[in-house]
C-alpha cells in the first residue's frame, strides 16, 4: 500500500477532511464566480435586438399622440414598453417635450405627477376653458328634450319604449342628450322584458329648484294616464312606427341598381 493511501486512511480515521472528500465539480476557479453572477445580470437585462428602430423626431410624435387620448396619467415606464424602446429614451423624450411646450408657451402643459406623465391645460388659459365647458353645459334643451324629460321624471323609473309610446316619436338621441348631460341616469332593469329604466337625477332637482320629487307640480292633463301608457306599451309590437325598436337587426341588402363611381 501507497504512503498516500495510508495518509488518506489515517485522515478518515481521525474525522479530519481531505480534498479527496471535496467533489471536483463544485471546486471553482479564482474569478469563476464573478463571472458566473455576471452572466446571471445579462440574462435580466433587455437585448438591444428587442428595441424597435425610432428617429427622435418619431418618437417625440409617437409620445405627444399617446399622452393626448390616456385618460390619467402614465409612467414613463409603461410608454416605454409600448413603444419598445429604452426607457431612458422615452424619459428623456419626455423631458424634451415638456421643455418645447413651455418654452413656446404653448396651450398645452406636460407634466410629471407621482402618478406618471399627462398633458394640461396652462392654469394662465384656464378661464377660457371654463367659458366653454360652461357655456356647453348651460345650453337651453330642445322641447323634444323637455318633454322626454318631464316623462322620465313623473313615470319614473321607465323604460325607454314606454316613453316612446307615450311621445310617440322614437326618444333614442334625445335620452342620449340627457344622459350625457347628468339629467337622467340608469335605474336597474324591468323584470318583465329586461329592458333598462331610467331615472332622474340630483342634478336633475337642483336645475329645477326642487328639494325631492314630491315637489313636481301636478300631472299636466293633457299627459296619459298610468292606465293608457301601459296600454300603449303593450300594444308597442304592433305598431308599424315602432316595429324597428323590437325588430331583430337584418343584414344590409345590397341595392339592386349600380352605383356610378367616380
Amino acid at each position: 500500500m501507497s504512503e498516500q493511501t495510508t495518509s488518506v486512511q489515517e485522515a478518515q480515521k481521525f474525522g479530519e477532511s481531505t480534498e479527496l472528500d471535496t467533489p471536483v465539480d463544485s471546486i471553482e476557479a479564482p474569478g469563476e464566480a464573478s463571472e458566473l453572477q455576471d452572466s446571471d445580470a445579462e440574462v435580466d437585462a433587455p437585448e438591444s435586438d428587442e428595441f424597435v428602430p425610432m428617429t427622435d423626431d418619431e418618437l417625440v410624435s409617437t409620445l405627444e399622440a399617446l399622452l393626448l387620448v390616456v385618460d390619467t396619467p402614465i409612467s414613463a415606464a409603461a410608454l416605454a414598453s409600448i413603444l419598445a424602446q429604452p426607457l431612458v429614451r422615452v424619459a428623456e423624450a419626455l423631458q424634451r417635450i415638456s421643455e418645447i411646450l413651455t418654452d413656446r408657451t404653448s396651450g398645452i402643459d406636460l407634466r410629471e405627477t407621482a402618478d406618471g406623465w399627462r398633458m394640461y391645460t396652462r392654469a394662465q388659459y384656464a378661464p377660457y376653458v371654463e367659458k366653454l365647458l360652461l357655456d356647453g353645459a348651460r345650453s337651453k334643451l330642445t322641447r323634444a328634450a323637455l318633454e322626454t324629460l318631464a316623462v322620465v321624471a313623473y313615470r319614473q323609473p321607465v323604460t325607454r319604449s314606454r316613453v316612446s309610446a307615450v311621445r310617440g316619436v322614437n326618444v333614442d338621441a334625445v335620452m342620449r342628450t340627457l344622459l350625457m348631460r347628468g339629467l337622467i341616469a340608469e335605474a336597474g332593469t324591468d323584470d318583465d322584458s329586461g329592458a333598462v329604466m331610467f331615472r332622474t337625477t340630483e342634478l336633475f332637482l337642483e336645475r329645477l329648484g326642487l328639494t325631492s320629487l314630491s315637489d313636481l307640480p301636478d300631472i299636466a292633463p293633457l299627459l296619459p294616464g298610468i292606465d293608457v301608457i301601459d296600454d300603449l306599451t303593450e300594444n308597442l309590437s304592433d305598431e308599424p312606427r315602432f316595429a324597428r325598436l323590437n325588430r331583430a337587426p337584418t343584414e344590409a341588402v345590397a341595392p339592386a341598381f349600380t352605383v356610378d363611381q367616380d
